[in-house]
């Protein structure tokens, strides 16, 4: 079989740019740090390495629907928080005003103070999330959820509440109307109580004049226990905000749990054993170099260098 020096030559340049380029791929491995930089150097682990990215994308998309529904139930809870405390001081009035020695002035006094009450539990009501919406705006409003009109405070928003879209449903905000104006009635079938209906209907009671006290301390005792089933409505409310939270704490541990799985299954696809691949490295960069002597030699050898002239 004859070979030709130009056949020669060019399997020794053919097989010298297949080693540099070998090289020139072990080079980009290492600088990158991954074993697999494009689907063809194998496309196992190429697709193993996808869907744990898919994987991690959904996870961190759930992580900040939760740190949402998070911020969201803090200050939610922190709201039915204070307005707690003002029900409370609301009902301390009202046992206040239920003092027989009360003279009407001194009732008068008292309905100034709780109308200045209900201004901050409406305010509190109508507390916005800090991210355009409102924390009891239910399934979401451009306004202010409770609307101070002529026949007392009405809820002007969507009734119900919002949800995160996640594998977990979180709430992104709480039923306003139920949680202000729908406790329970205390007798069965009566109509809902509205905490804003109940101080309305003290202050007016207060405000009259001339009337006797045994009749006042009746009403009050009515709108006593109002009172007290709207605050324990509210605290049914926090308490919902403060499992809300309790859930989003376990809820995040799992997530995290699911992304570091992800994470390590991406780098097992993916990732180099560095020593092994600079072994490698060494290896093909040692192989390039004996190609290229090789090549040096060969390009010298022609067959003008064993003529000699007649």
């Amino acid at each position: 079989m004859r070979i030709t020096a130009a056949a020669a030559f060019e399997s020794s340049l053919n097989n010298l740019q297949k080693r540099q380029q070998q090289l020139s791929d072990a080079q980009e491995r290492l600088t990158l740090g991954k074993r697999v930089t494009r689907a063809s150097d194998d496309p196992t682990a190429a697709a193993r390495a996808e869907r744990s990215m898919s994987l991690m994308y959904r996870t961190e998309a759930n992580m900040r629907a939760l740190e949402a529904s998070r911020s969201v139930m803090e200050q939610t809870e922190a709201a039915l928080g204070d307005a707690g405390d003002l029900l409370q001081q609301v009902r301390e009035f009202m046992v206040s005003a239920g003092n027989a020695s009360y003279s009407d002035t001194e009732r008068g006094t008292v309905a100034v103070a709780l109308r200045g009450l209900r201004t901050q539990l409406l305010s509190v009501s109508n507390r916005p999330d800090g991210a355009g919406g409102f924390l009891f705006g239910g399934q979401g409003s451009s306004t202010a959820p409770f609307a101070d009109g002529a026949t007392g405070v009405e809820f002007v928003g969507t009734t119900g509440s919002l949800r995160a879209a996640t594998d977990e449903p979180l709430p992104l905000s709480l039923d306003g109307r139920q949680a202000w104006l729908g406790a329970p009635a205390r007798t069965p079938g009566g109509p809902e109580i509205s905490v804003f209906e109940v101080i309305d209907r003290t202050i007016a009671q207060l405000e009259l004049t001339g009337r006797d006290s045994s009749e006042i301390v009746a009403d009050l005792h009515e709108d006593l226990q109002d009172i007290d089933a709207s605050m324990n409505n509210l605290v049914t409310f926090r308490s919902r905000a403060g499992e809300s939270l309790h859930r989003a704490d376990s809820m995040e541990e799992r997530l995290s749990q699911v992304k570091l799985g992800a994470q390590t299954e991406r780098s097992n696809a993916e990732d180099l054993d560095m020593v092994e691949s600079i072994s490698d490295f060494q290896g093909k960069q040692t192989g390039y170099d004996a190609a290229l002597k090789t090549y040096s030699m060969v390009q010298r050898m022609t067959l003008f260098d064993y003529m000699t002239p007649r």
